[in-house]
């Protein structure tokens, strides 16, 4: 299983946490990824798509279960995912979500991390809250020692903006941690439904 995760892209992620929510195809991924705005956590073409679905299958995690032809358009291959491919994306959120060194890894962790149970995120998150907390107290201190030495304002400003998205994820990290703690969200694999606007992109990319 670590072998698995530890060369799980991404991409990878993105394409097992689809199939968490239903079988589909290819094309079907990149559609409801491009309709759902995804293409802001990673660069989306049908190329790294099919390329990704291919791994996943050499891997296991992924399988085929039929394919189908809508007129004259091509076959279309729909796979499904297996228990190891379930157990992939989870154990892959886990590992990146409490992760401060890995910026666009957690990005899709935290897109992610309503695949996991919400007593488990909330640890994850807390965990992380701690790495946060320890790399603020860090750019904080320096700044000061760096001002109190004439450190020339223009030499430190990449470090006072550090500071800043810092001081800011961790009050933005507080606040969700608040609401998941107090259930005010849905959470976790089991909350979600399948809503009118979800049924509503999943039509749009099947077509």
């Amino acid at each position: 299983m670590k072998d698995a995760v530890d060369r799980l892209t991404p991409m990878g992620v993105m394409v097992l946490a689809l199939l968490r929510e239903a079988d589909m195809h290819p094309y079907e991924m990149v559609r409801l990824l491009r309709l759902r705005h995804d293409d802001r956590l990673l660069t989306i073409t049908n190329g790294t798509l099919y390329h990704t679905v291919a791994r996943l299958q050499r891997a296991e995690l992924i399988d085929e279960v039929g394919t189908d032809r809508d007129g004259n358009r091509p076959e279309r291959t729909t796979y499904t995912l297996t228990d190891a491919g379930r157990d992939a994306v989870v154990a892959w959120v886990q590992r990146e979500l409490p992760r401060v060194d890995r910026p666009a890894e957690f990005r899709v962790a935290l897109a992610e991390s309503h695949n996991l149970e919400r007593a488990v995120t909330i640890t994850l998150l807390r965990a992380r809250r701690t790495a946060l907390v320890d790399e603020h107290v860090l750019h904080r201190d320096g700044l000061v020692k760096a001002r109190d030495k004439g450190v020339p304002a223009q030499v430190i400003v990449e470090v006072e903006r550090q500071e800043a998205l810092l001081d800011a994820e961790l009050r933005w990290l507080d606040l969700l941690l608040a609401r998941l703690e107090a259930e005010s969200i849905p959470w976790g694999p089991s909350a979600f439904t399948n809503s009118d606007r979800y049924l509503a992109q999943r039509k749009a990319a099947q077509q």
